[in-house]
């Protein structure tokens, strides 16, 4: 038993192939983006092909534009109150005009 071969180990090269996130200091992964709270919820303005998206209004929480309110267009299922992660805050919806 003592002269039988080992097995080969795993190569450890496939482990570190995989992209590492960056995580900031309490373990939670670091995400780019501006947090923004929906204000306002406009209803009667939706728009896509089914009707899936929203125009909402947006309270920007963080960053140079803190405290501004822009409109936003949403996917999904959204409330007033709740609070998402924008990419930008330079972009903003132009307002939909029903003919």
């Amino acid at each position: 038993m003592a002269d039988e071969p080992s097995k080969p180990e795993a190569p450890k090269a496939a482990a570190q192939a995989q992209p590492q996130r960056q995580t900031q200091q309490d373990g939670h992964p670091q995400f780019s983006g501006f947090l923004a709270e929906i204000v306002e919820l406009n209803e009667t303005t939706k728009t896509g092909i089914y009707g899936e998206i929203y125009t909402v209004s947006c309270r920007i929480l963080e960053g140079k534009d803190k405290g501004r309110i822009i409109r936003r267009n949403m996917i999904g299922p959204v409330k007033v109150g709740d609070v998402v992660r924008l990419p930008d805050t330079s972009r903003e919806a132009r307002e939909i005009k029903v003919k």
